[in-house]
């Protein structure tokens, strides 16, 4: 049974900030420097993906993470089959954490994949952290994740769960803090960029097995909503270094306007510390730390003599997750919205190739590597 979250940080965050397809195709890219194209003539052959991450994200979602419990690689596979077999046609994706890699399976570990690091003002519960494999449905309807996820699955052990969803009215999707969500983020239609930022290519130093696969990261972050909502519109403004209603860079007109940061050095537009300024400093270097972002808002009621416990989901999507969340979370420390949030649980994970038809299962290119 979770803990729940509240009895580990509610009341340190409250005191601190003040608050009362499973299958698919399409790639390669760099962890550091591009790979080597295959000479002219070569054919090449479309990694198997699971392609979910790249379509438009549903209304709702469910993520589930599990410890496995089988005793063996052969226990695992048939996890693993059940699973796949579980999700059929959903709009779902499975990853495998660090901890799948120790001995028990004899398993060959992607390169880059760790447990996550606590980073500067996280309060971590262990109960809410990691996990063997993790599991997301989502949908427009909150019914089918939930009955997918509702049953135990034999060889694996719930660790924990949560709901998200993304907030109704206005336009495109915004978090509970009333801000739009993806502003900035990488096309997901622009296969090129896809291969360049997400996908684990054969040209990696990665085990063969990863190619098609990505590094997926979790964060779950309480959000202190009395503390911010007392705060004038111009002051959140501020914080995130855009317009609430529009999403525009402060000064500039459109939400795709690219903020000029040469043009305000000492930050009298858009602060130093504001979150788009320190997400992405809009240097040739940045470039290559950018990330795919799919997150959810949580609501989640009765928890505790706080009562009603929200926050924001962090689901992003990397080829090399130190290159490209760590970095940008080590740039955010000490930003302006610091003070309005509070990490306490999620997890690094490896999202897993697709399957390659019908009869196969996720996972099954990593249980047949040596």
């Amino acid at each position: 049974m979770n803990r729940r979250p509240e009895a580990v940080s509610r009341r340190a965050f409250l005191s601190a900030v003040g608050a009362a397809g499973l299958t698919g195709a399409a790639g390669c890219g760099d962890h550091g420097t591009d790979p080597a194209p295959p000479p002219a003539g070569t054919p090449v052959a479309a990694p198997a993906r699971q392609t979910e991450i790249v379509r438009p994200a549903p209304a709702t979602t469910l993520l589930v993470a599990y410890d496995v419990e089988a005793v063996d690689r052969a226990g695992l596979a048939s996890a693993l089959r059940a699973v796949t077999a579980r999700l059929g046609d959903a709009a779902a994706t499975v990853a495998v954490g660090a901890s799948l890699f120790d001995r028990r399976y004899g398993l060959t570990a992607p390169r880059l994949l760790t447990p996550m690091p606590a980073f500067r003002a996280d309060l971590l519960d262990p109960d809410w952290c990691h996990g063997d494999l993790l599991v997301q449905v989502s949908a427009d309807d909150p019914e089918p994740p939930a009955m997918l996820l509702g049953r135990p699955v034999p060889g694996l052990r719930e660790r924990w769960r949560i709901e998200g969803f993304h907030p109704p009215g206005g336009s495109g999707v915004r978090n509970l803090f009333g801000f739009r969500e993806g502003a900035g983020n990488p096309d997901p239609t622009d296969q090129e960029l896809m291969d360049r930022l997400v996908w684990v290519g054969p040209g990696d130093d990665e085990p063969t097995w990863c190619v098609g696969g990505s590094y997926q990261v979790v964060r779950l972050i309480r959000l202190a909503m009395p503390t911010w909502e007392a705060e004038p519109v111009a002051d959140q403004e501020r914080v995130f270094g855009r317009a609430k209603i529009g999403g525009a860079p402060l000064g500039r007109h459109h939400e795709a306007d690219e903020p000029d940061y040469a043009a305000d050095p000492d930050g009298r537009l858009i602060s130093l510390d504001a979150h788009i300024r320190r997400a992405n400093p809009r240097t040739p270097e940045s470039e290559r730390h950018r990330i795919l972002r799919r997150g959810y808002s949580y609501r989640r009621t009765g928890r505790g003599a706080g009562g009603e416990d929200v926050g924001q989901i962090f689901v992003c999507f990397q080829r090399d997750v130190e290159r490209g969340f760590a970095t940008i979370q080590r740039r955010l420390a000490g930003e302006a919205l610091e003070r309005y949030t509070l990490p306490f649980g999620g997890g690094y994970y490896f999202l897993l190739p697709g399957g390659t038809g019908e009869g196969d299962y996720l996972g099954r290119t990593m249980i047949e590597s040596a």
